[in-house]
């Protein structure tokens, strides 16, 4: 018997979604508004040098998942999430990696949860992210790494051009954003880095938020774990004076910098 393309299309529209999730959890302040339910997918195409969860790098660490399993862990803690005025956030490794599952978690957390979205990403595979994902999410939360060409691509191994363009695709419709900075002693703290990130940023229209994140070591114990050197196991935090400095250059262009 042949199929119909267009009963075809139709089923294949009807197939319930599945990812690889490497996890989620609730969280407050960082990954969005309020308390957040955030699904960590798994698969990154970067190999950034701090990366705190180098066990979601890869697509095969996560267990395939449906939408439906997702969707419904969620919904057990809506009360307390519209409470706190959190919502849900998509997150990773790099959720644009999987970007249909992405698009229906997002779309359904907002229309059958009532909850405000965020998805969380690096930008680099922006393309993938069609209009219709994007208008399901409320917020974007964009981590520029770095605004050297070249210390971007030491950071994590990949061109910054891709994230610069996403940047102005989400500006020219508009999009909320926060943009994320971590701020890594010796690496991404230099006063003509951080003032091209807070330049950059200003100029977009978009932007209402900057978090400058300070670099940390808790997942260097996931490293060891995993049998791969942490490249960054002798770096020192940043001190709360070196937060301040970058913060204030971000704020020294009109952005909102926590």
């Amino acid at each position: 018997m042949t199929i119909a393309p267009q009963t075809l299309a139709a089923s294949v529209a009807r197939r319930p979604a599945s990812g690889s999730v490497h996890s989620w959890d609730l969280s407050t302040g960082v990954d969005g508004p309020g308390t957040r339910f955030v699904t960590f997918l798994s698969g990154c195409p970067l190999n950034c040098l701090y990366c705190h969860n180098p066990d979601t790098k890869k697509m095969r660490n996560g267990k395939r998942t449906s939408a439906d399993a997702v969707v419904a862990e969620a919904g057990k803690y809506t009360t307390f999430i519209r409470a706190s005025g959190g919502g849900a956030t998509v997150s990773g490794g790099e959720p644009l990696l999987q970007p249909v599952f992405t698009g229906e978690l997002l779309h359904r957390f907002k229309h059958e949860l009532g909850l405000h979205t965020a998805l969380d990403t690096s930008g680099f595979l922006g393309p993938r992210a069609t209009d219709a994902l994007l208008a399901d999410a409320d917020l974007v939360l964009l981590d520029i790494k770095s605004w050297d060409p070249a210390l971007y691509r030491k950071v994590t191994g990949r061109p910054l051009q891709p994230t610069l363009d996403f940047a102005h695709r989400l500006a020219a419709l508009g999009q909320n954003v926060w943009v994320r900075f971590v701020l890594v002693p010796g690496l991404t703290d230099g006063e003509e880095n951080v003032a091209g990130v807070a330049k950059f940023a200003a100029s977009l229209g978009n932007v209402s938020r900057v978090d400058v994140l300070p670099f940390h070591k808790l997942g260097a114990a996931k490293y060891e774990a995993l049998g791969e050197r942490f490249e960054l196991a002798d770096t020192p935090s940043p001190t709360p004076d070196q937060v301040a400095q970058a913060r204030a250059l971000f704020e020294a262009e009109g952005l909102n910098a926590v």
